[in-house]
C-alpha cells in the first residue's frame, strides 16, 4: 500500500506531503523527505484538510521513514 497523505505540524499551519506505506488500527509507517525532523506529535490526514486527520505520536524515525501511533 502506498497511499498519499499529508502530515500537519504547528497546529495545521505547516503541511507536508507523505506516503503511507502500511497502516493498522494502531498506527502507520509513513515516508517523507526528512522524517528525522518530525516533532513528537503530528496529525496524519488522507485529505488536504487537516481537520479530517488523526492525531499521532511519532514512535520512531529512520531516514525518510517514520512510525506513528494513533492517539486521537
Amino acid at each position: 500500500m502506498k497511499q498519499p497523505a499529508w502530515v500537519t505540524l504547528d497546529g495545521g499551519f505547516a503541511v507536508r506531503h507523505c506516503l503511507v506505506q502500511n497502516i493498522s488500527s494502531a498506527g502507520a509507517r509513513i515516508t517523507l523527505d526528512d522524517a528525522v525532523a518530525l516533532p513528537a506529535t503530528i496529525r496524519l490526514a488522507f485529505a488536504r484538510d487537516a481537520r479530517t486527520g488523526r492525531l499521532c505520536q511519532v514512535v520512531w524515525r529512520r531516514g525518510t521513514s517514520a512510525g506513528v501511533k494513533f492517539i486521537g
